[in-house]
């Protein structure tokens, strides 16, 4: 028996193929530094969710535009590569979950600092 889903052995796939065209494929100067972090698709294979994380935070929302706009650029390149019956739909997202996992490390440093500083006063 296979280790996990099919969705989530193509949604693997997909992550690595789409990040490739991404970095060597698509010739839009626009688009900065990104990565690619993760891919979710429906269990029918029909629309996957590309998240990408941008390395600027005011350049977020300008290079979504540009990834959805060229989606239909990077989906005919995704079916060259990927031998299926169906191609997914793509949708890219920001990938919120550094960030938020930044905060949480920082929370846990003003925790720390903040408890160390109490216990010296008692």
């Amino acid at each position: 028996m296979l280790p996990y889903k099919r969705s989530q052995r193509v949604s693997d796939l997909i992550r690595e193929e789409i990040a490739d065209i991404i970095m060597n494929k698509l010739k839009d100067p626009r688009v900065g530094f990104i990565t690619v972090t993760g891919a979710k698709i429906t269990e029918d294979l029909k629309l996957a969710t590309v998240y990408v994380s941008v390395l600027k935070p005011d350049e977020k929302k300008g290079t979504i535009e540009i990834l959805n706009s060229a989606k239909g650029f990077i989906r005919a390149e995704l079916s060259k590569r990927v031998r299926m019956k169906f191609i997914p739909s793509l949708t890219f997202r920001v990938d919120e979950s550094i960030e938020y996992g930044d905060k949480i490390e920082r929370l846990l440093k003003e925790i720390k600092s903040g408890s160390a500083g109490n216990e010296e006063k008692s």
